[in-house]
C-alpha cells in the first residue's frame, strides 16, 4: 500500500450540491431557496438576535447601569494573611505569589486592613486601603507603593 492509494471511507464525503444548473438537475430555477419570502432573496443578512421583524429581546429589556472598560482589577490581600511573614525581609508581589496569596505577578496588588498586625513589616504593593496604611504605620512598618 502506498500513500497515493489511500482513500477516505465510503460515505464520509458528500458531493457538493450544484445549484442553479437548469430544471432537470433538481436544483434549478429557485436554487433550493423556495419561492418567495425573505430567505429566498439574495443578500439576506441577519444579525444573531434577529427575530423576524419583532422587536428583539435585547431591545425590549431596560438598560441600567454602567460598565467601565478601563476598570482596574486588583488582587486583594488582607493584613491577617501577612502575619506569618518575618519582619526582616520586605514583602513584595513576587513573595506573595510564591506563598500562594496572589495568582499573577503582573496584575496589581491591593492590601486591605482586615485583621491585626503585631510586627513592623516592609510591604510593597500597588495600592493600600486607608485602614491597612494606618495599621502598618502604627506598629512601625513601612509602605512602598509600586508604580
Amino acid at each position: 500500500m502506498r500513500l497515493c492509494e489511500l482513500r477516505p471511507p465510503k460515505g464520509s464525503y458528500k458531493k457538493k450540491k450544484l445549484k442553479g444548473r437548469g430544471s432537470s438537475s433538481g436544483h434549478g430555477k429557485t436554487s433550493c431557496r423556495g419561492s418567495k419570502g425573505q430567505k429566498s432573496r439574495k443578500g439576506r443578512d441577519f444579525w444573531s438576535g434577529f427575530e423576524g421583524g419583532q422587536t428583539p429581546l435585547i431591545r425590549r429589556f431596560p438598560k441600567r447601569g454602567f460598565k467601565s472598560h478601563r476598570k482596574k482589577e486588583f488582587q486583594i490581600v488582607n493584613l491577617k494573611e501577612l502575619t506569618k511573614f518575618s519582619k526582616d525581609s520586605p514583602i513584595t508581589p513576587q513573595i506573595l505569589a510564591k506563598e500562594g496569596l496572589i495568582r499573577d505577578i503582573n496584575t496589581p496588588v491591593k492590601i486591605l486592613g482586615e485583621g491585626k498586625i503585631d510586627s513592623p513589616l516592609k510591604i510593597s504593593a500597588h495600592t493600600f486601603s486607608k485602614t491597612a496604611e494606618e495599621k502598618i504605620k502604627s506598629c512601625g512598618g513601612e509602605i512602598q507603593i509600586i508604580r
